[in-house]
């Protein structure tokens, strides 16, 4: 049989750690990697699994990298703090790895807002609707940026898992603030580094065409106030990210 490693990269989620990983029990092994994390996370971490492994990365495709490489299953799920497993999902999962002819699958998600279950209008990196959790070990492979980092396949992909993962991205509209905020400030560093910044006109044109995305073409207007901050804040990103890069220095 085909053996199983479940995957989290962890920075300062001691709030939010233990949850995800009660759900996790339905894998072979539970891989935790602590980065720069300065609370209860890794102590957290080994009550669940004697697989911790602590360091500091850099960039978000570097820690990812590394942690696949600690892994020892056949298969990879990768999953954040903020998500959590459904049996319904973990059996799914479990049938897929000893049944599939692919190398990998997305797997869908459940976004919530607080308790409100927020389904229609993610995307343009500001959340995700699907990812590609499940994997063979090998055929994954994240590429070298801060924040949501390019991926290279080596495998053939399959079909889309139909469970659904549980993914608590933010606890309210303050958190939504927050979170563009840190990721913008990460885009920006990468953008100076690469020295392809953009130009203020593309930014801006992309402001309203994420917009559109979000809250017309992915239905965002089905959530009501939560589905225009979310159409908003994806479309404020690069705009936001290429004033940071271009007027600060770091």
């Amino acid at each position: 049989m085909p053996k199983l490693s479940a995957l989290i990269t962890a920075h300062n989620e001691e709030d939010r750690l233990a949850s995800c990983l009660e759900t996790l029990s339905f894998a072979d092994e539970i891989v935790v990697v602590c980065d720069k994390c300065t609370d209860a996370t890794e102590e957290i971490a080994r009550r669940y699994t004697d697989k911790v492994f602590v360091g500091a990365w850099r960039l978000e495709g570097e820690r990812r990298n590394t942690a696949i490489s600690y892994c020892s299953g056949d298969w990879v799920f990768e999953i954040d703090a903020d998500e959590h497993m459904t049996p319904e999902l973990a059996a799914e999962i479990r049938q897929t790895i000893e049944t599939t002819s692919f190398d990998w699958h997305e797997v869908l998600v459940d976004n919530y807002i607080g308790d409100r279950l927020v389904r229609h209008g993610w995307g343009a990196s500001f959340g995700k609707a699907a990812y590609p959790g499940l994997f063979k070990k090998g055929v994954k492979e994240w590429g070298p940026e801060r924040l949501h980092p390019s991926l290279k396949w080596s495998g053939a992909k399959g079909p889309m898992l139909k469970g659904r993962i549980k993914h608590y991205v933010d606890r309210n509209i303050s958190d939504m603030i927050r979170r563009l905020d840190s990721y913008s400030t990460a885009r920006a560093k990468d953008l100076r580094e690469s020295g392809k910044v953009g130009s203020f006109a593309n930014n801006l044109r992309r402001l309203f065409s994420r917009f559109f995305k979000c809250y017309v073409s992915r239905k965002g207007y089905k959530e009501g106030g939560y589905g225009f901050l979310i159409a908003l804040f994806a479309g404020m990103y690069p705009l936001l990210s290429y004033l940071k890069a271009t007027l600060e220095k770091e």
